[in-house]
C-alpha cells in the first residue's frame, strides 16, 4: 500500500466476485476472502480519493466486535491471519496484511438491519417531518440527538448499485424472510446494539446507531460483513454529548458535513477531497479504533 492508500485490489489467480463500495470479495472455493480497501463512500457514492489505512482500521474493529458478539450469534469470520489463509493468497501478503478476512461462505439476507438508539441522521429528518421514524411513532417534542427510550429496529432493503436503500416495515421484512427469521434478526440486532452501547459508554463513546448484516450458513443465521465500524455506525464522544444539535463524531459524518458544505448534488462523479478532509477523516477513524479496542 502506498501513502495514497489502497483504492482497489487485483489479484491474479483469485476470482473476484464483487467490488463493493469499500470491500473487494474473492471466491476461494470453500471460503470467501474479504479485503477492506481504503475507499470511502458518502451518500451511496464512492469518493475518488481513498483514506489511507482505513481498511486496516475497519478490519481490526470488526475483528474486535465479532469476538465480543459470539455469545449472541455465530459469525462468518474464520481468520484475519495471512498464515492461516489458503496458500494461493500468500503472494499478496503485503496488500492483504491486517485488512483482510477469511470468512465462511454465507448467503446474505436481502435486508440491512439498522438499530437506532438516538434521534439522528435520516431518523431525525423523518421525525421532524412525520413525528415518526420509519413508521414508528415517537413522543412529541424530542430534540436532535435525544436518546430514545428504547432502541428501534428499522430495517431497509439492500439497494442495487447506484440507488439508495429504502426503509421497510417489519411486516414487509416478514414477507421476504418469514416471521421466525425476522424475529431472529431483529432480536439479534437489538441485543448486539445493546451490548455494544454499554461497552462503548464505558470507554467514552456513544454509539448512536448501527447497521448490521446477516446471512445463512448451513441453515443457520449468522452475522456477516462488518460490525460496528465508523463506516456502519455513528460514534459520538460521550464527554461532548449535548442534545439539541448535531454531535461531533468519530465516523464519516465529518465527510458528509464537508460534502454538504460545498453543496455537492450527491450524484456521481464525487468531488476530489482536500488533503485536510482525508487526514481528519483518517484521524477520527483511528481514534475510534484506539478507544474501542485498546
Amino acid at each position: 500500500m502506498s501513502n495514497r492508500g489502497l483504492r482497489e485490489t487485483q489479484f491474479d489467480g483469485l476470482k473476484l466476485v464483487n467490488r463493493g463500495k469499500v470491500r473487494d470479495i474473492y471466491d476461494l472455493g470453500e471460503h470467501l476472502l474479504i479485503v477492506a480497501t481504503d475507499r470511502i463512500s458518502a451518500f451511496d457514492v464512492v469518493m475518488p480519493d481513498p483514506i489511507p489505512g482505513k481498511g486496516i482500521i475497519l478490519t481490526q474493529i470488526s475483528k474486535f466486535w465479532f469476538k465480543i458478539m459470539e455469545s449472541i450469534i455465530p459469525h462468518h469470520l474464520i481468520s484475519t491471519e495471512i498464515n492461516e489463509f489458503p496458500k494461493i493468497c500468500r503472494p499478496y501478503e503485503a496488500e492483504l496484511k491486517d485488512r483482510s478476512m477469511l470468512v465462511k461462505k454465507a448467503k446474505p439476507l436481502p435486508v440491512e438491519c439498522i438499530v437506532r438508539g438516538y434521534l439522528s441522521g435520516s431518523g431525525w429528518k423523518d421525525y421532524q417531518a412525520t413525528g415518526q421514524i420509519c413508521g414508528i411513532p415517537l413522543p412529541p417534542g424530542l430534540k436532535e440527538a435525544d436518546r430514545l427510550n428504547s432502541p428501534l429496529f428499522t430495517p431497509s432493503t439492500k439497494a442495487k448499485k447506484g440507488t439508495h436503500d429504502e426503509n421497510v416495515t417489519l411486516t414487509e421484512v416478514e414477507k421476504l424472510l418469514g416471521k421466525e427469521m425476522t424475529d431472529q434478526i431483529a432480536g439479534a440486532s437489538l441485543a448486539i446494539y445493546e451490548k455494544a452501547r454499554l461497552l462503548g459508554e464505558q470507554k467514552g463513546i456513544l454509539i448512536a446507531d448501527t447497521k448490521l448484516e446477516f446471512g445463512i450458513f448451513e441453515d443457520r443465521v449468522i452475522l456477516i460483513d462488518e460490525v460496528l465500524t465508523p463506516d456502519s455506525s455513528r460514534f459520538w464522544p460521550k464527554d461532548q454529548y449535548e442534545p439539541g444539535r448535531a454531535q461531533s463524531s468519530f465516523d464519516k459524518q465529518f465527510l458528509r458535513d464537508y460534502l454538504e458544505s460545498i453543496r455537492w448534488d450527491k450524484r456521481p462523479p464525487a468531488p476530489k477531497l482536500p488533503a485536510e478532509v482525508i487526514q481528519k477523516t483518517k484521524a477520527k477513524y483511528e481514534e475510534a479504533r484506539r478507544i474501542l479496542t485498546e
